[in-house]
């Protein structure tokens, strides 16, 4: 492989792992909504005035091209709003939640290392449904990532203004939120081998939702 092949590929690398971080975080949310007009149907989130922590379960795979980035931590935390915002009769209950950490993160190709800071309010929303859909919404420039070895790069998420990302809610024992290749807008600044004209990346990843107030209960979506 060639060094410019190298660098490409190395800041392909990056710039799923932006995509990772921006959708993790999300994540941690009580997730669950996007729908969102009027035939939106009713949602209620429990338990009224909880705090919950989101976490990763399992690893979190980023993928663009033939490239890969897992990571293995991810949190974030947040509350179900008060009564009665936890409920809407016509659409998503929406709450914010802490910019995620996101670490423990490893690439396909050696000599390629990534900082990933995170900043901004984030924020989820849940719509109740068959499946029950979350929305996760990265605030503008409220993901950055920076590459150094191979490349160096900038990545960007959400970079002229909020962006929403959707995965799909689960009741449970804890309760989960799982993002299945989701899209986020992305932009490329950076030297020689940089993929500037890439304009999105996905990710696949699933958080355990806990209630942080009462252990023994559960976040829940329901009508």
């Amino acid at each position: 492989m060639t060094t410019g092949t190298r660098s490409r590929t190395a800041l392909r690398t990056a710039l799923a792992l932006g995509a990772a971080a921006g959708l993790a975080l999300a994540t941690p949310a009580v997730a669950g909504a996007t729908a969102q007009g009027p035939l939106a149907g009713s949602t209620t989130v429990t338990p009224a005035g909880h705090a919950f922590k989101a976490a990763l379960t399992g690893k979190a795979t980023l993928k663009a091209g033939s490239v890969t980035v897992t990571c293995s931590a991810s949190v974030s935390t947040g509350s179900v709003p008060a009564a009665p915002g936890n409920h809407n009769a016509a659409g998503p209950v929406s709450n914010t939640i802490t910019a995620p950490t996101f670490t423990s993160c490893t690439t396909s190709i050696p000599g390629v290392s990534a900082t990933v800071t995170t900043s901004g309010t984030w924020a989820v929303s849940m719509q109740n449904g068959a499946p029950v859909v979350g929305s996760m919404t990265v605030p503008t420039g409220g993901l950055v990532v920076r590459t150094s070895g191979l490349a160096s790069c900038t990545v960007t998420a959400a970079p002229t203004g909020p962006a929403a990302a959707t995965g799909t809610w689960t009741n449970g024992a804890p309760s989960s939120l799982a993002f299945a290749g989701a899209a986020v807008p992305v932009k490329v600044v950076g030297g020689f081998g940089c993929p500037t004209s890439a304009t999105t990346s996905s990710f696949t990843a699933t958080y355990l939702v806990t209630d942080t107030t009462d252990p023994a209960q559960q976040i829940t979506v329901t009508d």
